[in-house]
């Protein structure tokens, strides 16, 4: 047998070999992230990707609504971006315990928030509490019962926390559909 064909089976078996056998343990540097870190980071993940997105849509455009196909009735951008926002504030102000500091408004929002800006400051805000209510979940708390915040039944920490990020993951969907409708790529999406 030529020696590269020896040398390369010797290698196969070799990796078969510590593919077979069971890894030593690591040491674990770090202890283990809270319930409360983990959902912060998945906060901060969310974040990352929904501002830029409400920041990329012009001034112009922020009160946009498709017209044509199947979106009879759906919310306008400055709508997604108000809901979000005020949805973080209900639902963050459940985990915490507290009444929402800030103005709910209705289906979509505070419908005093008129300028993009305006939104854009309040939706920074709704992030920066719900950081804040996000640490206060601990193990020790993150299932236990707690009172809804829309006044029906009760719920967890963790699982509002859950419904925050998926919430507005749903939302952020339907702003990139409206941004790429303007011609506008999700800065999420963008190639580097």
């Amino acid at each position: 047998m030529h020696p590269s064909r020896i040398a390369l089976a010797l290698l196969l078996a070799g990796g078969f070999v510590s593919a077979q056998s069971p890894a030593a343990p690591k040491a674990v540097a770090d202890k283990a992230p809270t319930a409360g870190q983990v959902m912060d980071r998945q906060l901060a993940n969310l974040e990352s990707e929904f501002v830029p997105a409400a920041e990329a849509m012009p001034e112009a455009t922020f009160n946009f609504a498709p017209a044509s196909g199947e979106f009879k009735g759906v919310k306008t951008f400055a709508e997604q971006v108000r809901h979000a926002a005020s949805a973080n504030f209900m639902f963050s102000a459940g985990i915490a315990g507290e009444k929402a500091p800030a103005d709910l408004g209705g289906e979509s929002g505070p419908e005093a928030l008129k300028t993009k800006a305006d939104i854009i400051k309040y939706l920074k805000d709704s992030f920066a509490y719900s950081h804040k209510a996000f640490a206060g979940i601990t193990d020790a708390n993150a299932t236990a019962a707690i009172p809804t915040p829309w006044g029906k039944g009760s719920t967890t920490r963790l699982s509002l926390a859950s419904l925050t990020v998926a919430h507005a993951f749903d939302h952020y969907g339907q702003m990139a559909v409206y941004l790429r409708m303007n011609g506008i790529i999700p800065p999420a999406s963008r190639k580097p």
